[in-house]
């Protein structure tokens, strides 16, 4: 096996508070004698999110097992998720912040599974991911990310399910969503269908 230097376009204080993260979870738990000290496993974490090398290879570039480095990487990934805003919260700091409006979309974020895993096949996609529900601000800033439901989901149902739909109707909020929402509900905008739209439609479309 061959090894090589590389470099991760993270900023030093994103390493730092990554590592804070682990440092302080190690602490709280009284673990000790890792293979890794706590700067060493953020920045294996934050390749793996930034690069999406496997984990065999991240395991040899810190010359640790393949398990150590997904036990590493998960446990950090957990401790970051704990950090996320909760909807509500989210919520209320774009209307206190005065955002002008909100975007709802989906993205498939695609997934090494085999053929028998239908549920995370997406019909859409033509491949095997996972459904996430993305809310953003007009200049593309994500206001919050949903958890991970199977491909195969539809936007809508995701979201209903997730209690978004629910959420972003109550936080008098203009929110902006495309066809696959149709039907969400009437404080969601979603566009006119159809052809030969009358031109009001149009520009509302635009």
């Amino acid at each position: 096996m061959l090894f090589y230097r590389a470099s991760l376009p993270l900023s030093r204080s994103t390493l730092n508070y990554v590592t804070g993260l682990v440092r302080r979870h190690r602490s709280s738990i009284s673990s000790k004698g890792r293979a890794l000290p706590p700067g060493a496993q953020a920045l294996m974490t934050l390749a793996y999110l930034k690069k999406g090398e496997t984990f065999a290879q991240l395991a040899a570039g810190f010359g640790v097992g393949t398990t150590t480095a997904w036990r590493y990487i998960n446990e950090t990934v957990m401790l970051l998720s704990a950090r996320s805003p909760k909807l509500h919260q989210a919520l209320r700091k774009a209307k206190k912040d005065q955002v002008q409006h909100l975007i709802l979309d989906g993205t498939l974020i695609p997934i090494d599974r085999v053929r028998a895993d239908r549920p995370f096949y997406s019909g859409k996609h033509k491949k095997h991911g996972v459904n996430l529900q993305v809310i953003a601000e007009p200049d593309g800033q994500i206001v919050w990310v949903s958890g991970a439901v199977p491909g195969s989901i539809h936007d809508l149902r995701a979201a209903r399910n997730r209690g978004i739909i629910r959420a972003l109707a109550a936080c008098g909020l203009l929110v902006l969503v495309d066809k696959g929402y149709q039907g969400a509900d009437p404080a969601i905008l979603t566009p006119y269908k159809g052809r030969n739209k009358p031109e009001p439609q149009k520009q509302a479309n635009r």
